[in-house]
């Protein structure tokens, strides 16, 4: 694992995963371990516990391949469903007309404005595909798609 702060020579992997908690390990400190045990940073995209305690979460892995392989084999060796995260987040270039509108809600920060263009940049490799621009874009030129 690295020192906070030391430089990196490689970039960051990133890997959106979908986790199913029974209802045995919902009240396990299981995410926290992914940092402590794994040195990954991780965002929560989505999470809620049901009535009968079953948790299901949405999560943004951020860290090295090998430590997010790692991690996914200790949740799912915990008892934890683990799936890949099946959508993705494309934007048609021709119909933005770059209003903005999408920059303001984008909780990864994945879409901005370029000061010196004023048009909206759109990092996809730091995209969480979270949806929420594709709601919010008048144009509809953000998309949800599946696979």
């Amino acid at each position: 694992m690295q020192r906070p702060g030391a430089a990196r020579s490689f970039p960051l992997y990133r890997k959106n995963v979908h986790l199913t908690f029974s209802p045995e390990i919902s009240n396990n400190p299981v995410v926290c371990r992914l940092a402590q045990d794994f040195g990954l940073s991780f965002n929560i995209l989505k999470a809620q516990i049901n009535p009968g305690r079953v948790g299901r979460m949405t999560l943004e892995l951020i860290g090295e391949k090998q430590s997010c392989d790692s991690a996914l084999k200790f949740l799912e060796s915990g008892g934890v469903v683990v799936a890949s995260a099946s959508q993705r987040i494309t934007r048609d270039e021709e119909s933005c007309m770059h209003c903005g509108l999408c920059t303001a809600m984008c909780p990864s920060h994945a879409l901005r404005v370029d000061r010196q263009s004023r048009r909206i940049v759109f990092e996809l490799e730091r995209c969480t595909a979270c949806g929420l621009c594709s709601g919010l874009c008048p144009v509809k030129a953000m998309h949800v798609e599946t696979d």
